[in-house]
């Protein structure tokens, strides 16, 4: 709780280490920008790879997130936000580019505090409203799910595609449902037997890692492991002139011969953020759970 108006509770990365703060500052608004209350966030992989060190971030983390703004056009309505911040004026590189300008602060990852919080600052153009069909719980999820959607984005995977899904986690299984949409041979690979399931009670076909087939003929090979064996194991999967999409990030360094690449003249996508209007659209019409 607040207990004087100008402090607030987050949870702190320093130093390599999380710690509950009671007493941190209120966030202040510089213009441009709203002031957020929190109402839920969710836990991403990646906010496990900073704690091991990842972009050698330090500060209160969070970035999947849904709030109610204090002030401004949206100030009562719940709200997501995308997390890719630049309210300079004239910048050349935004709107259209924010996901890759390099002025930008990212929430809970990149020079701007995160929602791991009571409270945050958000530049409220990155403010998207939540439908109410949408619960909180399911709220959390519209960035990952964005991020997903980024796939489909960057690829042109059809109902034509031979498409591998790495990784049974989170997000795997949120990517796996996108590309489901494309009506596209779909095959996932995990480790975990009970998370598998989960992708074939949605009618996914599924093989646990030890007992996959490793022939390259694949033409999509997409990366949600959280390891860095996943890039090696896309190696061994994908056709020649076929696609990676690496939707990863690690505070390991991959450590990895390259020439396969080169031979096989395939494509490396890397896959970050993605567009919010999709996720919400998509979460509204129940597409996805």
């Amino acid at each position: 709780m607040i207990s004087d108006g100008s402090k607030m509770t987050g949870l702190m990365l320093q130093n390599g280490k999380l710690e509950v703060q009671t007493d941190l500052h209120l966030p202040q608004p510089p213009d441009k920008e709203v002031l957020v209350k929190v109402r839920m966030a969710g836990v991403c992989e990646t906010d496990l790879q900073l704690v091991q060190g990842y972009m050698n971030y330090e500060g209160i983390l969070g970035h999947e997130f849904v709030g109610v703004p204090a002030t401004g056009k949206f100030a009562g309505r719940r709200v997501a936000a995308d997390i890719n911040c630049c309210t300079l004026e004239h910048c050349p590189y935004c709107p259209e580019n924010r996901h890759h300008c390099p002025r930008r602060s990212v929430i809970g990852i990149l020079n701007r505090p995160g929602a791991f919080a009571e409270y945050l600052s958000v530049p409220e153009e990155n403010l998207y409203v939540v439908p109410e069909s949408i619960s909180d719980e399911r709220a959390v999820f519209i960035e990952p799910l964005a991020a997903a959607f980024q796939v489909l984005e960057q690829t042109d995977i059809s109902e034509n595609s031979h498409v591998v899904v790495l990784g049974d986690g989170r997000l795997g299984y949120l990517t796996a449902q996108v590309v489901a949409l494309t009506g596209a041979k779909l095959l996932v690979v995990g480790k975990h037997t009970e998370k598998l399931r989960r992708f074939q009670d949605r009618k996914i076909e599924t093989v646990s890692l030890e007992n996959l087939e490793r022939t390259r003929s694949s033409d999509f090979v997409i990366d949600c492991t959280g390891s860095v064996t996943g890039l090696p194991l896309a190696l061994q999967l994908v056709r020649p002139q076929g696609t990676i999409v690496m939707k990863t990030t690690v505070a390991e360094p991959y450590q990895i011969d390259l020439s396969q690449v080169i031979i096989d003249e395939l494509k490396v996508i890397g896959s970050r953020c993605g567009p919010f209007p999709r996720a919400i659209d998509a979460l509204s019409k129940t597409k996805s759970k």
